[in-house]
C-alpha cells in the first residue's frame, strides 16, 4: 500500500473507520484518527488499541483497506494493493 492511499483514508472529512488488513492475516480496526500515527519516513504508522497497547505497522504489508457502512448493510472495501 502506498502512504498516499492510507494518509487519504487517514484525513478522509468525515473521518470513516477502518481495518488494516496485513500480509500475514491479522486485522487491525482503526475506529479513529486519534489512535493513529504515521512516523515521519511515511513507510510505517502506529496504531494504538483500545487496551493501551499499539501495533507498529510497515504500510508495504497492508494489503486491503476495509470500510465498513454504519447502520444496517454490508461493510464496503476499498481494495489496495501491496505493491
Amino acid at each position: 500500500m502506498t502512504v498516499d492511499i492510507f494518509r487519504a483514508a487517514y484525513e478522509a472529512q468525515p473521518f470513516e473507520p477502518f481495518v488494516l488488513h496485513l500480509a500475514d492475516g491479522r486485522e487491525i480496526a482503526v475506529p479513529s484518527r486519534e489512535f493513529v500515527y504515521l512516523l515521519s519516513t511515511g513507510r510505517s504508522v502506529i496504531v494504538a488499541k483500545p487496551n493501551g497497547g499499539y501495533n507498529a505497522i510497515d504500510l508495504l504489508l497492508v494489503t486491503d483497506l476495509e470500510f465498513k457502512l454504519t447502520g444496517s448493510g454490508s461493510g464496503r472495501r476499498r481494495r489496495t494493493s501491496s505493491s
